[in-house]
């Protein structure tokens, strides 16, 4: 049996990892599962090595390279993650391999195969080059900005380009994001999250509450109070004005 460590945050995630793991992989014994940075430094900190961690990049307290920092890791480790821009990298650090969320099942034979192949090699063929890792992964990796979103649709996950979306916006504490074909998905994230998280030449937080793409915005007209009105296509789910205090940053951005 292989022993294997879940790194994940997003509870549905994991559990459908799980699920493919069992159905699929009868070998593989998921011994845990942690959500942060922290709680996975302790328990590799406290338990004897495993053979395979699945280890998503963002977590609820920050990235999962940090705990490389921490915490030598001593298993063959398949990234778990939404974001492509992230591939490369992991890569070029050799000895560490890269699924897309949502996870397929060929998709994870494949990375779970060649994790077989490295541990039947004699160290140090087997390990992770976590230096190598690391300064793949330092500086560029933070500056790269979100490709795509995974929203969740009772039990589908379904992963929606951040080509598609046209924009997000809060109503009744909850966020959402709506695409250019009209649909609207919940999310888990803050605006102010998001508002990091995507390409700031592509999107504009217009107000408090809502955050717009460039290709949604159809014209502009001036509205009352020094603010702008948009007209959004598709027409957005709520009423698309930029606050006084961002008129002028988002007339630049719109050239």
């Amino acid at each position: 049996m292989m022993k294997a460590l879940i790194v994940e945050d997003e509870r549905m995630a994991q559990a459908q990892l799980v699920r493919l793991l069992k159905t699929h992989f009868p070998d593989i014994e998921v011994v845990h599962a942690t959500d942060s940075v922290l709680s996975t430094v302790e328990y590799l900190s406290a338990n004897p090595p495993l053979d395979l961690i699945f280890m998503d990049v963002e977590l609820s307290d920050g990235e999962c390279f940090e705990i490389f920092r921490q915490v030598p890791v001593r298993a063959q480790v398949i990234m778990t993650t939404a974001y492509d821009s992230y591939a490369l990298k992991a890569f070029e650090a050799g000895s560490i391999d890269y699924l897309l969320k949502p996870i397929g099942e060929e998709a994870l034979a494949r990375a779970v195969g060649r994790c077989r192949q490295r541990l039947a090699q004699p160290a140090p063929a087997a390990g992770i080059d976590v230096e190598k890792l690391l300064a793949a992964v330092s500086g560029t990796a933070r500056n790269q900005y979100k490709e795509r979103f995974v929203v969740y649709v009772g039990d589908r996950i379904i992963p929606v380009r951040t080509d598609d979306i046209a924009g997000f916006f809060s109503e009744e504490k909850a966020n959402y994001l709506f695409t250019a074909q009209g649909e609207r998905y919940l999310v888990e994230s803050s605006l102010d999250a998001l508002e990091g998280e995507l390409d700031p030449e592509r999107f504009f937080r217009i107000s408090r509450g809502a955050i717009v793409a460039r290709s949604a915005v159809h014209s502009v007209s001036r509205h009352f109070s020094g603010r702008l009105k948009l007209d959004l296509r598709p027409v957005p789910p709520f009423e698309p004005t930029v606050s006084r205090a961002r008129v002028d940053d988002f007339l630049k951005w719109l050239e």
